[in-house]
């Protein structure tokens, strides 16, 4: 009697289709030349450059700082940049990813993420950034000078409803009432200018961009001027200013450019805002007879501003000089941050020959907790 085996039967081969071979030849193909190309652009990059000094100390090859130098130099490389920038694109286009600088909230809106990182030492850093301002508000005392500081909160702050699943955390909440509070608790004239912007009826901010909409702007621009007028700072003769509605247009988001996928076609990165601005033009400015009148006869131009790009986006210096009818020195920086626009103000001849009766110091909410810089510690 012989005995039954059941014995399974042998799986299906599948016979690659002549489809299926073609696609896998033209992928080998790619990734050859792709690496022909990495090295033909290592070898031309080797040519003109020295990967690491003649002189690199030992100490520097034993802490790994030969590593970190080699590797910044590597990414300079031009086949390394395209390379990395073609990844944005792809995570964009296939993951939705838009990289650790930027976030994505819901309906299309983006994030700076500087804005949602906690930092170690927060409370700190702030107390000594108030420290710092009410040291320069004594200084500017000294010269007959008076400080206006105004802060810009988070654009998550105001704009929170849009944040869906993006975490913020709970410690910002009175962060920016808290350190306004010690400024005015020490005579620092302040204005919070979370109140003003959410009570714009459109969009205080851009959706694709970290900056605040010509409206924000505008209702930023009137809490400061009356903050200004209630100085009762000696302002120069009174100008009127003529407003020109601009056709709509798209505008380019910094947050779209952060991410690195502003180089993609329009229709394949996020959702471009299409937005009508204006102009702001200066006419003439009134009489001698009725300046003597309003100001009387000292009135010389006497305002200053140095902060951030918010002072340079969204036609905000425009707006603010419409509302107090004067011409307001702009000193802001791209990229200032807490200190740098004041620094280079206070190292400039504007400052050294002329300078104001009243400084407005705008500085944002997020860079308060941040690690200090050199020119963080404002002086002159």
């Amino acid at each position: 009697m012989s005995a039954h085996h059941d014995t399974p039967a042998p799986p299906p081969i599948a016979h690659a289709s002549v489809a299926n071979r073609r696609a896998s030849q033209l992928a080998g193909v790619a990734l050859v030349l792709f690496m022909a190309g990495a090295m033909l652009s290592n070898i031309w990059w080797s040519l003109d450059h020295d990967v690491l000094p003649d002189d690199t100390p030992l100490p520097r090859v034993l802490d790994g700082g030969v590593t970190h130098d080699l590797s910044l130099r590597l990414a300079d490389m031009t086949f390394s940049s395209e390379a990395a920038r073609l990844q944005r694109g792809l995570g964009w286009l296939t993951l939705g990813d838009l990289g650790p600088r930027v976030r994505r909230g819901c309906d299309g809106w983006l994030f700076l993420g500087d804005e949602l990182q906690p930092h170690p030492a927060a409370r700190e850093n702030q107390a000594e950034r108030a420290r710092i301002v009410v040291s320069l508000r004594d200084a500017l005392a000294a010269r007959g000078i008076r400080l206006l500081v105004a802060v810009v909160p988070d654009k998550s702050r105001i704009e929170s409803a849009r944040l869906c699943g993006l975490h913020r955390s709970a410690g910002f909440e009175d962060r920016l009432s808290s350190w306004v509070g010690v400024l005015r608790a020490q005579g620092v004239a302040t204005v919070d200018l979370s109140a003003a912007l959410r009570g714009v009826p459109q969009d205080a901010y851009y959706r694709n961009d970290s900056h605040w909409t010509e409206a924000g702007a505008g209702a930023a621009a009137r809490a400061v001027a009356e903050q200004v007028r209630a100085s009762g700072v000696a302002l120069q003769a009174p100008q009127r200013w003529r407003v020109t509605a601009q056709p709509p247009a798209p505008r380019p988001g910094d947050l779209v450019r952060l991410a690195g996928v502003d180089w993609l076609p329009l229709a394949w990165q996020p959702r471009a805002e299409v937005v009508a601005l204006h102009t702001y033009t200066p006419e003439a400015a009134a009489s001698a007879g009725d300046a003597d009148d309003l100001f009387g006869d000292s009135a010389l131009p006497s305002l200053a501003l140095v902060g951030t790009s918010f002072s340079r986006t969204s036609e905000f210096l425009p707006q603010l000089s419409r509302d107090l009818g004067v011409a307001v020195g702009n000193f802001a920086r791209d990229g200032g941050k807490f200190g740098g626009a004041a620094q280079a103000y206070f190292k400039s001849p504007a400052w050294k020959q002329s300078p104001p009766r009243l400084l407005i110091w705008e500085m944002d909410e997020r860079d308060l907790g941040a690690p200090l810089a050199a020119e963080d510690r404002v002086g002159f």
